[in-house]
């Protein structure tokens, strides 16, 4: 008789969770419930403040450890060194989710001693004073682990932190949710359907920014060239879908030029409203200044409606997406003018931005399905157990 294979245990551990909404939590999210079938997925995070609590999301058992509030971004949380110590004993695999101080702490305190993957979703950029105190404890979990995932190879080029580890990584890039691509697919089948005319050059161009409104996006450096790009046309537009500090001063840059009835700001869009804002616009930016700005998921989802994609050429994954001349185009981060022309020039040629847009659209399904990150995930759990056989 056949013996049965044993169903792997998997701990992913992060700061937070669903219904927080951020790129990383997204992921552990995708990965805690698209493997809850093929293994037996518990999640462990922090509450933003507030009491320990256990729940059931979506068929996964999603732990919150108390926690008396965030400081740096980071929670305030000691019954979450309790708690990993508790959920880990009988886990084959514990998947911590980087950057997270915390959750290193935790592997170094619990003295567990079975598999460990770390996630290494961005370099520690901005907390310098932080990263001084913590790096010793990084450099003793990255020597840990079993294994590290990175989305792209510019995580590793870019990264201050991963080089010597080099030969643990593996390159799985993230995916476009399943709704996602299923809404992208019927959105372009009824364009396809419905319109066979090719839009002409006279008609206006729509850019759209998806995103939180802080420093790393650049989205200060967005106004100022949308600005300069529409100063001679008044057929260009854009939408900014999103919240954050800079929305008062970015409204306020806006106010100054005079283009309020050219550029619109949104807040708490829904999910149908948001794909209706990439199927109708022309262009995707994503103007990001900093390494903060790791890999950009809404670049997939715009590639998913057949979009080009403007972004920056940071060192990070963000220029390993989109690829320049190809989906779309990269330029210089933090300069305005190079930013400018980019759009101007997308403006002006509506055959070559079409083109860039079915490209971005074959690569998004070639190389950024949800189906495809959650297989090599899979893969890379069973080759780590197989080596405990």
């Amino acid at each position: 008789m056949a013996e049965t294979k044993k169903t792997i245990r998997i701990l992913q551990v992060n700061k937070l969770y669903y219904p927080v909404t951020g790129g990383i939590e997204r992921v552990v999210q995708q990965l805690a419930e698209g493997l809850c079938d093929v293994t037996d997925s518990k999640v462990l995070v922090c509450q933003q403040k507030g009491k320990t609590t256990t729940e059931q999301i979506n068929g996964v058992e999603v732990t919150r450890a108390s926690s008396i509030g965030m400081l740096s971004s980071l929670p305030l949380s000691m019954s979450f060194l309790w708690k990993f110590r508790k959920m880990s004993r009988d886990r084959d695999i514990l998947h911590i989710h980087m950057p997270f101080p915390l959750g290193d702490l935790a592997c170094f305190l619990s003295g567990y001693r079975g598999k460990v993957v770390l996630w290494w979703h961005s370099d520690i950029v901005r907390q310098k004073r932080m990263l001084k105190i913590y790096r010793p404890l990084m450099e003793w979990l990255l020597r840990r682990a079993d294994s590290i995932i990175v989305a792209t190879q510019g995580h590793i080029d870019g990264s201050e932190f991963l080089k010597p580890y080099e030969d643990k990584c593996r390159i799985i890039p993230f995916g476009v949710e399943r709704q996602i691509e299923e809404t992208a697919d019927r959105w372009i089948a009824v364009q396809e359907e419905s319109s066979g005319r090719q839009r002409s050059s006279k008609d206006s161009v729509r850019f759209l920014f998806v995103g939180r409104l802080v420093y790393y996006k650049g989205c200060n450096e967005l106004i100022r060239a949308f600005i300069q790009a529409s100063a001679s046309r008044s057929d260009l537009f854009l939408d900014i879908v999103g919240t954050g500090p800079l929305e008062r001063e970015m409204k306020e840059m806006v106010h100054e030029a005079g283009l309020e009835e050219r550029v619109r700001f949104y807040a708490n869009v829904e999910d149908e409203e948001l794909a209706e804002f990439f199927g109708t616009c022309d262009v995707f930016v994503l103007p990001s200044v900093a390494r903060s700005e790791a890999f950009g998921l809404v670049q997939i989802e715009a590639m998913a409606f057949g979009k080009p994609v403007i972004n920056t050429k940071l060192p990070s994954g963000v220029p390993y997406v989109s690829l320049d001349q190809v989906t779309g185009l990269t330029v210089p981060p933090e300069d305005v003018h190079k930013l400018a022309q980019a759009m101007q020039y997308l403006a002006e040629h509506p055959d070559e931005r079409r083109e860039m847009g079915v490209r971005a659209r074959l690569r998004m399904k070639k190389m950024y399905r949800i189906d495809t990150m959650l297989e090599h995930v899979k893969r890379l759990y069973e080759e780590l157990m197989e080596g405990n056989e």
